[in-house]
């Protein structure tokens, strides 16, 4: 009488959404499946905390606020407090990131990073209108004031590109935790080696600040990659940022104060 071998786990299919806007599960893996190809995929999380994110706005706030005001859009503690109004709010009503989430939650985060991005940009306009005309708003910048706000300017773009890459990373959060969130927009090592960490790995909001940090001081990544046009689009912007902080703004200011 003949038995059949044993066959490895393989890998479900992605479910569709039904008509009732359910999703889908991806499917489940026998027990010989491999780990490795869940990891590449991005596992699941369950519920990440917004209180990271939440520093990390106040630490953007609290940057912003210590700029001279010739480099912001009008005074420097106007638009910490709006954006305040919005973080609270947040942080008050969701502490914890998970699916099925109301949807002005998640409209409010983003539009939340999205201010304090067009703040940071518009400084970093001034600061370069300051550095190529010497003055700005008819008031002069000196080369110390220059190399401050420079650095503030870049600590910020560094912070809010990794909001950013937390907030939309395999959909947000929210997304994040669902089975069949879709593909990864960043291949972290752990998701291609993943016997290096523990099983059910996924990245952390620090994993997404360093991820920043290394783009905006390498300017391009290092161990971590973009997968989808979005996220190289962003990290392209962001590099951009970095260098003309760095390359223009500092050297400029450094010549100034050795003149």
């Amino acid at each position: 009488m003949s038995t059949s071998a044993p066959t490895q786990g393989t890998r479900g299919t992605r479910g569709t959404r039904g008509t009732g806007g359910t999703r889908g599960t991806r499917g489940t893996q026998g027990t010989q499946g491999t780990r490795q190809g869940d990891a590449a995929w991005g596992v699941p999380t369950h519920g990440e905390p917004r209180w990271p994110a939440s520093l990390a706005v106040l630490a953007a706030l609290a940057l912003y606020v210590f700029l001279p005001e010739k480099l912001t859009l009008g005074p420097n503690w106007l638009l910490p407090l709006f954006e305040l109004a919005l973080l609270i709010p947040l942080s008050i009503a969701a502490p914890n990131r998970r699916k099925d989430e109301p949807r002005w939650q998640r409209y409010g985060a983003v539009g939340l990073i999205a201010l304090v991005n067009a703040a940071n940009i518009i400084s970093l306009a001034l600061l370069v209108h300051a550095l190529l005309q010497g003055k700005v708003n008819g008031q002069t910048i000196g080369g110390s004031q220059l190399l401050f706000s420079s650095i503030l300017i870049w600590l910020t773009n560094v912070l809010v590109f990794g909001l950013w890459y937390w907030e939309l990373d395999r959909g947000g959060p929210d997304d994040r935790s669902h089975p069949d969130h879709r593909q990864p927009d960043f291949l972290f090592p752990q998701m291609t080696t993943p016997h290096c960490t523990h099983e059910h790995w996924s990245p952390t909001f620090m994993d997404y600040v360093y991820v920043s940090f290394t783009n905006a001081t390498a300017f391009s990544p290092t161990d971590t990659m973009p997968l989808t046009p979005w996220a190289k689009a962003l990290m392209a912007v962001q590099a951009l940022i970095s260098l003309l902080t760095i390359a223009l703004v500092a050297a400029r200011a450094v010549n100034i104060l050795g003149s």
